[in-house]
């Protein structure tokens, strides 16, 4: 469900070590790097879901989590051990996505976001992304063309 989570290319700039955006899909106990981060203790447990940015949709990311909390639930998935230690060096865990590009090819064909959402809306969000892809890769920013008078 990457593509709700981090909606535009720059979007995956935040997802950098040690900055408190998580870079791999982890989840631990008051662990401010993972993905999914379980805080409080008995009945005032919550979870924290880091992975969308403030540019995402928060209807879209809610739905997201949704659908993976009830993939959870009716799937019963096999769960990695909690990350105890830095969860930016962690060689037991699926990497986010680099770039919309990456999380594109993985959405289109997530079982769970079709079995949630349909076909239909994931192919519109697919093509909504790959949009903003061909958008930002033919824009030229104002940081490249002062780079390229400043270069001489």
């Amino acid at each position: 469900m990457e593509d709700n989570n981090a909606p535009t290319p720059n979007s995956y700039k935040r997802y950098t070590p040690h900055t408190f955006a998580p870079t791999h899909y982890t989840w631990g106990f008051d662990n401010r790097g993972c993905a999914i981060r379980i805080t409080g203790h008995g009945e005032n447990a919550h979870l924290e879901i880091r992975l969308p940015g403030a540019d995402a949709n928060p209807y879209l990311a809610t739905a997201a989590m949704v659908a993976a909390i009830t993939h959870g639930i009716h799937d019963h998935p096999d769960l990695p051990p909690p990350c105890t230690g830095d969860p930016y060096t962690t060689h037991h865990a699926t990497p986010v996505p680099a770039d919309l590009t990456e999380a594109v090819h993985t959405f289109h064909s997530n079982k769970t976001a079709l079995d949630a959402f349909g076909h239909n809306v994931v192919r519109h969000y697919t093509r909504a992304a790959q949009a903003e892809i061909t958008r930002h890769r033919t824009h030229v920013t104002d940081i490249e063309r002062q780079h390229g008078i400043t270069r001489g």
